[in-house]
């Protein structure tokens, strides 16, 4: 704990931002403050940072001194807003250096500019950018505030598209996305079930198929874009966390019935897609065993790279028929982001210290790991389709590093 306090401290993070470093117990009441979602909240921030006058030019990205203001690090943090951020989004590239030390202002730059730049150019949600913004953002919020519109965009599923009719059963990955960014943000900011957040995971079970699942994408895109099972377990997820006793209520309660149905029904094809399993089933009974929980962890911490971190693809070895789009095999000796934020994430919600020397091991490669640009580099292991599960695994990162300590706020 003096470890984690001390790296609190050195990374600019001190009692005012109401440090939480406990022991992850299912459904404890996060105690950070609550989101900014308005203009105006916006822009009291902006003063309470003193930055209104002579802050940067988000629109030019620079600064007064003609720096580069998405990657310089000073004091005053400019908040990047929908308007500040490029119409189409930037390459992400393996070939990027390294930070030369952990920033976590950096990270946030970074994980608003995506989720910023993806929102304007294609006007949706997905599960591979923005969704994971909202669930780790809040983490970072202490060292750099957002605008709040990523969180308000996603309301508007709600509030403006689903306002008289809502999803159909063909648009059954949408309330499943939407659903689960606000619930997972709702527990890292107020600790309670937002009503906006609700109405979402009511409208879910109306899009739930009579076997169980949704409709999600299939774009060849693993872990995530592949099948519907991991669309069926995040919903799980979604369910479980929210705040309130939501899982109890009775449209969870028969919407989980058909859902434990479905993965009856359709075993998973690969040790992420049990790790997912063994997640969800913490909060929600009748999914994975205690023993199976235990047994999906043994062979996750087994597969840990003599570096420290773990391998995305080194989780679908499994899974038979899977391979690269270009003919190669399968990169199961290059740590990643998003599987060693995973292992990391689902090791403390399963019991294991954040002492534990293994995952010491993978916080250190997370801590040094971090490109210039704040973001984590996760190759995807299938097509490379623009590496977007880059953006998972620097949420991934965040998540990991709180659960373990090294950031504020975990709240489970």
């Amino acid at each position: 704990m003096q470890r984690a306090n001390s790296n609190l401290h050195r990374r600019g993070f001190t009692s005012l931002h109401r440090l939480q470093l406990v022991t992850p117990v299912p459904l404890r009441s996060p105690r950070s403050a609550a989101h900014p979602r308005a203009s105006a909240q916006v822009l009291l921030r902006l003063l309470a940072w003193g930055i209104l006058c002579g802050c940067a030019n988000l629109s030019s990205g620079q600064d007064s001194s003609g720096q580069d203001s998405s990657v310089q690090d000073s004091s005053a943090p400019a908040i990047v807003t929908l308007d500040s951020v490029p119409s189409v989004r930037e390459a992400i590239e393996e070939t990027e250096p390294l930070a030369g030390e952990f920033s976590p202002r950096q990270a946030a730059i970074y994980l608003d500019r995506a989720a910023l730049t993806w929102q304007k150019e294609n006007q949706c949600v997905t599960c591979h950018t923005n969704m994971p913004y909202l669930f780790a953002r809040p983490a970072l919020s202490s060292v750099q505030p957002d605008s709040g519109e990523v969180r308000e965009f996603f309301e508007q599923y709600r509030t403006v598209r689903w306002k008289e009719k809502g999803p159909t059963e063909n648009q059954g990955f949408w309330p499943i996305v939407v659903g689960a960014g606000l619930t997972f943000h709702d527990i890292q900011t107020t600790g309670k079930l937002s009503q906006v957040a609700r109405d979402v995971l009511e409208l879910m079970w109306t899009a739930q198929r009579a076997d169980g699942g949704w409709r999600w994408p299939h774009c060849d895109y693993a872990p995530m874009e592949i099948d519907d099972h991991y669309g069926v377990t995040l919903a799980a997820l979604a369910v479980g966390i929210a705040p309130d006793g939501y899982a109890e209520s009775p449209s969870a309660q028969a919407g989980l019935a058909k859902l434990r149905m479905y993965l009856k029904n359709n075993p998973p094809k690969s040790l992420h897609h049990r790790a997912m399993l063994a997640w969800c089933s913490l909060r929600i009974t009748g999914i994975a065993s205690d023993e199976e929980r235990a047994a999906t962890l043994k062979q996750l911490l087994e597969i840990q790279l003599p570096d420290g971190g773990w391998s995305t693809a080194g989780f679908l070895t499994d899974w038979k028929g899977l391979e690269r789009d270009d003919g190669q095999p399968l990169d199961i000796q290059t740590s990643d982001a998003y599987g060693t934020g995973l292992v990391i994430v689902l090791s403390r919600e399963l019991g294991v210290p954040a002492d534990d020397p293994r995952l010491q091991r993978g916080i250190e490669w997370l801590l040094s790991n971090q490109r210039s640009s704040g973001k984590w580099f996760t190759r995807s292991p299938v097509n490379d389709a623009g590496n977007l599960i880059s953006n998972t695994g620097s949420a991934l990162a965040i998540l990991a590093l709180q659960a373990c300590g090294e950031l504020p706020g975990w709240p489970f």
